[in-house]
């Protein structure tokens, strides 16, 4: 069987309080780019905030809610690991779902490694055979399987999944470099994925500087954190008709130094102005539920009081027409 990470977690290498050395100097260094790929909701963006230690992907129980290429950067003093997370791949039925899956098919071609998601918790189904199949015809770049959601099934049901992940490798022509059982939720192994993902990076300086943990711009993610809040709740009538945009971003003048305030108009748009009222909800309730949730974040994210301005627009159709899609960033 391939090489099968069924280990402890080793504990990462803490930094000693000594002075910092220039990172070109530093034996051996590694930094590079890992993707983490399967099946919409296999735990991706889940086990991305995991490894960075905040919160920069979106999670969400529903399919297909990162759009953006997000990278978190997993800072050690051994490496510099930057993840890169595709939205899932899947059969499209939109000109969106095209575009989505030419950048995750452009991700894979860049990266150093590729991690592919497998639920503990689900037998391996043709989504992921569909995957399996178009990770094999990417020769060079090492392959890891990581299944997640291991804290949602006992050791048997484990231990059956890691063999069929296994076989399924091998059917295509392939071997895993590792195979590693996480679970993103309870943190365990999560720091042990990132010691088997490091040797297979290329040596060199970091990227990016220490205290970067993505590179997207501040609107892109708060129009994410946006988009999050506005689809609790009515995943199942608006999973894909929403889009956030960040209009602008303004400090309030007359304030003084020691309490700042961020003006943020954001506009949510729709498909249909049917689904304006599902978004709106009785009487203002839900968006205004949207407002509270998604700039407690924000202020999270940004250390600095939020007033969050929130608009619904209509955008009629615009997951299938290419003006559009531009328009709101696809």
């Amino acid at each position: 069987m391939g090489a099968m990470s069924v280990r402890n977690q080793s504990s990462e290498p803490s930094e000693d309080g000594g002075t910092p050395r220039p990172l070109d100097a530093v034996g051996n260094h590694r930094a590079g780019f890992a993707c983490f790929v399967g099946r919409p909701n296999a735990g991706k963006s889940t086990l991305t905030n995991a490894l960075v230690g905040q919160k920069v992907a979106i999670t969400a129980n529903q399919p297909q809610t990162t759009r953006h290429t997000v990278r978190g950067i997993v800072h050690r003093p051994d490496a510099q690991l930057i993840l890169v997370d595709t939205p899932g791949l899947h059969k499209p039925r939109t000109l969106l779902g095209e575009r989505l899956n030419d950048i995750v098919r452009t991700t894979w071609a860049e990266v150093d490694v590729i991690g592919f998601c497998l639920p503990a918790n689900e037998k391996l189904g043709p989504g992921d055979r569909f995957i399996a199949k178009e990770l094999a015809s990417i020769k060079k770049t090492p392959k890891i399987a990581i299944v997640t959601k291991t804290d949602l099934v006992d050791s048997k049901t484990l231990a059956e999944q890691l063999i069929a992940i296994d076989q399924l490798g091998r059917e295509l022509g392939f071997e895993w470099a590792e195979i590693v059982p996480v679970s993103a939720v309870g943190d365990s192994q999560v720091g042990l994925l990132a010691d088997l993902i490091v040797p297979l990076l290329p040596e060199g300086p970091a990227l990016y500087p220490e205290g970067d943990l993505t590179d997207e711009p501040e609107q892109v993610m708060i129009a994410e954190l946006i988009r999050e809040a506005a689809l609790e709740g009515v995943r199942d009538e608006l999973p894909h008709s929403i889009a956030v945009v960040v209009e602008e971003m303004l400090p309030r003048e007359d304030r003084p130094a020691d309490k700042p305030l961020l003006d943020i108009h954001a506009f949510v748009y729709i498909e249909r102005p049917s689904q304006k009222g599902i978004i709106i909800g009785p009487k203002g309730k839900r968006l205004k539920d949207v407002g509270i949730k998604s700039r407690k974040q924000i202020e999270a994210l940004l250390g600095t009081p939020v007033f969050l301005d929130l608009h619904v627009k209509v955008a009629k159709d615009w997951q299938r027409d290419p003006r559009q899609l531009r328009k709101l960033g696809f």
